[in-house]
C-alpha cells in the first residue's frame, strides 16, 4: 500500500510556561501507530463504502481493538495519546478518521459517593463528598439533597433515573459514563426547576470508571485541584500543567497535605477513547474504554 497517499496531521495543544518538546520516542510511537492504522484502515474503508455507518464504525473499533490489545507499552502509547490525537485522512476526501485518548480515573470517581460505610475506602468517600458539598454552595444549586438522592440511587442499581440503551456500558451498575451521567443532571434540572446546575463543570471534577480506587493525579484539572486543596483556582492555571507528573511537588509546593491513597503512584491503565470518522459526507463517533488491557464498552453516538 502506498502511504504517502494519506496526509497525517498532528495538532500540538498550547502549553502554558514553556515550549512543550515532544521526545522521539513518542515521535516514533506516534508514526508507527499510524503506520498500522492506515494498513487497516484502508482495507476497512474499501469494504465499508457501501455500509451502514454503524457497521463501519464496529469495523473500525475491531481492527483499533485488535491493536491496543497487543500493544505492549501502554504507558508510551496512552502518554502519546493523551499529548496530541492521531489524525489520518486521504487526499479524496472519502476517508478520514481522528483518534483521541484521555485518561478514565482524571477526576473524583463519582461513584464514591456511594462508599459512606466502607471504611477501606473513607478516604475516597470523604473526597467525593467534598466536592459535592463545594459545588452545592459555589453554585447554589436550588436542591442538592434531592440531586445526591438521585446519583445514589443510581449509584446503588436499586432504581434507574436514565432509561437504559440496548448497550454493554449500562448492564453494569453505577455510573460509569458521563452520558449516563447527564440523563442524571437533566431529569434533576427539570424535575426542581434548577437551571445553576448546567453552569457545573462537572466533566472537569468527576470521572466515571467502574472500578477506579485512585485518581490520575497527573491529569487533573485546575478546576478540581483547586477545589481539592482549597488553591486559588486563578493561581492554579497559571502555574499546572496535566499531564507533567509534578501534582504532589505542586500541592506541597503550595503549603497544602498531599494525600497519597486518593492518587495512582504508578501509570494507571483506564483510558477512554474517541474516534471520529467520515462516511457519505458526514461525521460520527464512537466511544470505548481500555481498563487494564480489555478493550470494551463500545458506544457509537451517531452522526455529530
Amino acid at each position: 500500500m502506498d502511504k504517502s497517499k494519506y496526509t497525517i496531521h498532528r495538532r500540538i495543544p498550547h502549553r502554558k510556561g514553556f515550549a512543550l518538546l515532544i521526545t522521539l520516542s513518542v515521535l516514533a510511537v506516534i508514526i508507527a501507530l499510524t503506520g498500522i492504522l492506515l494498513s487497516y484502515f484502508d482495507e476497512v474503508r474499501k469494504d465499508a463504502t457501501t455500509t451502514k455507518a454503524l457497521i463501519q464504525s464496529n469495523l473500525y473499533y475491531a481492527d483499533i481493538r485488535k491493536i491496543f490489545k497487543n500493544f505492549k507499552e501502554k504507558n508510551t502509547l496512552y502518554t502519546t495519546l493523551y499529548l496530541t490525537p492521531v489524525p489520518l485522512s486521504s487526499p479524496d476526501g472519502r476517508f478520514s478518521l481522528m483518534l483521541k485518548c484521555r485518561p478514565l480515573a482524571n477526576g473524583v470517581n463519582i461513584n464514591w459517593l456511594g462508599l459512606g460505610n466502607s471504611q477501606e475506602m473513607l478516604e475516597q468517600y470523604n473526597a467525593a463528598q467534598k466536592v459535592f458539598d463545594t459545588i452545592s454552595q459555589t453554585y447554589n444549586l436550588e436542591d442538592a439533597g434531592r440531586l445526591q438522592e438521585m446519583l445514589l440511587e443510581e449509584i446503588g442499581g436499586k432504581e434507574k433515573f436514565v432509561q437504559k440503551e440496548q448497550s454493554r456500558l449500562r448492564q453494569k451498575n453505577g455510573i460509569i459514563s458521563y452520558k449516563q451521567f447527564e440523563g442524571i443532571i437533566s431529569r434533576y434540572q427539570l424535575e426542581v426547576d434548577d437551571q445553576k446546575v448546567s453552569r457545573v463543570p462537572w466533566a472537569k471534577l468527576f470521572a466515571f470508571s467502574p472500578t477506579a480506587k485512585v485518581i490520575d493525579g497527573d491529569y487533573i484539572s485546575a478546576e478540581l485541584i483547586s477545589l481539592l486543596f482549597d488553591i486559588d483556582l486563578a493561581t492554579v492555571k497559571e502555574e499546572w500543567i496535566e499531564g507533567e507528573g509534578m501534582l504532589k511537588t505542586f500541592v506541597q509546593n503550595s503549603g497544602e497535605s498531599y494525600n497519597q491513597k486518593l492518587f495512582a503512584q504508578d501509570f494507571l491503565e483506564e483510558a477512554e477513547c474517541e474516534v471520529q470518522y467520515g462516511h457519505a459526507g458526514e461525521r460520527f463517533r464512537f466511544k470505548f474504554v481500555d481498563i487494564q488491557g480489555e478493550v470494551k464498552d463500545f458506544e457509537f453516538y451517531g452522526k455529530q
